[in-house]
């Protein structure tokens, strides 16, 4: 993790006095589901409890040397319990082995950063939504291999990307639920050494569902699948980044980042107003599609278990969610503050002359009779010369002038084809595919 990409309440999760609280809870509440069973002494499971409410921070300085001696996590951290609670504390881990501890863990601290990640797409959906609004009907051209084709609003633009990101929400939250799974089932899944029964109430403790087979460990196509999501998501912060930088260019300029007061772009150009915060995005986003490829080798284990998955999530699990959260807050300010510039999207769109309406006029042709191909040609041959121009000629004034073209269309037909209301006149609809009635 990245200090400067970064934000603190995911940052929290992953931080080891957090995952040493998710252990002891683990383990303190599989005890209490012994004591229950009758296979360890009830006064046991109240004394390790009584004791951690006693000294509830852990020593980690502690644990890390005890690590360094035992080159082991999991003894580590359980012989500082036994220190810290006597006796009692021999009736942990009963049955259990690290892997119930660790996967269990994970599951909770992936649930945890899910939840986090929720409200982060919420408050992106909430400002795509008002500016979605607020621009529901301003014009701007809309481009195909980044050429100008037919107008669009920018409205509409974001109206995209509200539905996406509502996509995006369904995945995390399917996601969440498939991740949330809790093995207390000893060494090989077996449950040889301990009750099924301290699964269940371990994984209702810990707001988790028991893992159907676990062997030693839980299976790895469900993280797979999350931090698949996680890249999708990414994927989509960096196409509406991608959108906004390409909007910024000079010869564009229809929306750019808020550039704040002090602020500056270049170290040697005092003009420069750069859109860094979505090239940023752009950077985040290839970090965290960069985790799923690792996720995706984790699926295929040795037999029951080995722990070449170990490694790779003490990187992917903190990193990803971490870059994640800060990338859809960072987004979340840049749609809010976007500059949006309809001036200069009606002048783009109405460069070139008029060419972004002659699909309506070939329609046009076709309908008063003309065959498809030879409406295109006639259409296609005035549309090269505005195109030629670079939009000094009229379209619609070259297709007047043509005598072919007027033996089927006549001149208020053909001012009629160029209404750039005609275009818009199902945003409506599309709003409310989107947004429902609201």
């Amino acid at each position: 993790m990245i200090s400067r990409y970064s934000r603190p309440e995911m940052v929290a999760i992953w931080a080891p006095e957090s995952r040493f609280r998710i252990w002891f809870e683990i383990e303190a509440h599989a005890l209490d589901a012994m004591a229950e069973l009758g296979t360890v002494p009830m006064e046991a499971a109240a004394k390790v409890w009584e004791a951690h409410r006693n000294s509830p921070d852990f020593d980690i300085a502690r644990i890390d040397a005890i690590e360094a001696e035992t080159r082991h996590d999991v003894i580590a951290f359980l012989t500082h319990v036994s220190e810290r609670t006597g006796p009692e504390a021999r009736f942990l881990h009963q049955g259990m082995t690290s892997s119930d501890v660790l996967d269990t863990c994970l599951a909770v601290q992936l649930s945890r950063a899910a939840e986090i990640l929720l409200a982060d797409i919420d408050a992106l959906l909430a400002v795509l939504k008002r500016r979605a609004f607020e621009h529901k009907l301003t014009p701007t051209i809309g481009r195909s291999h980044g050429i100008h084709a037919e107008p669009v609003t920018f409205g509409l633009k974001l109206a995209e990307a509200y539905a996406e990101f509502t996509r995006n929400r369904a995945r995390l939250v399917a996601a969440r639920a498939d991740v949330a799974t809790c093995a207390i089932s000893g060494a090989v899944g077996t449950f040889a050494n301990i009750d099924p029964r301290v699964e269940a109430y371990v994984a209702d403790k810990m707001g988790l569902t028991p893992e159907p087979v676990s062997t030693q460990v839980i299976p790895r196509d469900r993280h797979a699948m999350f931090f698949a999501t996680l890249g999708v998501i990414a994927s989509s912060i960096e196409r509406l980044a991608t959108e906004i930088r390409h909007l910024q260019r000079t010869e564009v300029l229809e929306a750019e980042e808020y550039f704040s007061p002090g602020q500056k772009g270049s170290s040697a150009m005092p003009h420069k107003r750069n859109p860094v915060l979505t090239e940023n995005l752009t950077g985040l986003a290839r970090m965290v599609r960069g985790y799923v490829t690792p996720a995706l080798e984790n699926v295929a284990l040795w037999h029951e278990r080995d722990i070449s998955h170990s490694s790779v999530e003490r990187y992917i699990g903190p990193d990803a969610t971490v870059t994640l959260d800060f990338a859809l807050a960072r987004l979340t300010g840049v749609v809010d503050k976007l500059l949006v510039y309809p001036e200069r999207m009606m002048k783009n769109m109405n460069r070139m002359g008029g060419l972004i309406h002659s699909q309506r006029v070939l329609l046009a042709l076709t309908q008063a009779g003309a065959s498809r191909e030879d409406a295109y040609k006639l259409v296609q041959r005035n549309a090269m010369k505005v195109w030629e121009s670079d939009g000094a000629l009229s379209l619609e004034e070259l297709l007047k002038a043509d005598p072919d073209v007027m033996r089927y269309l006549s001149a208020a037909e053909i001012a009629d084809k160029f209404d750039l209301g005609y275009h818009l006149k199902h945003v409506d609809t599309i709003f409310e595919r989107v947004f429902g009635s609201a």
